[in-house]
Parts: structure tokens; C-alpha cells; sequence
């Protein structure tokens, strides 16, 4: 195993510690209540283009990482 390996498995380690107590908790403390907050997506007033930009980065993403592209 590569030290890369390791590096990324800790930080998808330190996600599952932060996001599973944070599940839990009222209010605003998982990640995605933090991203919906910032970019305005549940009727935040915010700049309509920030949730366009989300959306963007979820498309780049999902063509990334589901099919390789990018």
C-alpha cells in the first residue's frame, strides 16, 4: 500500500469522524447542510450562478469519478 493510499483512506476516515456524530446533532453540522447553506440551495439568498457552480462541479464530478473522464 502507497503512502497515497494511506493519505486518502485517513481522510476518508477523518470524513466518517466528523460527519457520523454530526448526524445526529440539530442544526447545521453535516457537510452537506454546511455546502447547502453556503451555495444557498435551500432558498438562501445567494447569487443565483453559486448554485449553478455546485451544480457544475457535481456534474465534473460524477463524469470523473463514474466514468473516468476529465
Amino acid at each position: 500500500m502507497s503512502a497515497w493510499t494511506i493519505l486518502w483512506l485517513l481522510w476518508l476516515a477523518a470524513l466518517l469522524v466528523i460527519e457520523l456524530p454530526a448526524a445526529r446533532k440539530p442544526g447545521v453540522t453535516t457537510l452537506s447542510e454546511h455546502l447547502w447553506r453556503w451555495f444557498g440551495v435551500k432558498g438562501g439568498a445567494r447569487p443565483w450562478w453559486l448554485r449553478w457552480l455546485l451544480r457544475a462541479g457535481l456534474v465534473l464530478l460524477t463524469l470523473h469519478l463514474g466514468w473516468g473522464l476529465l
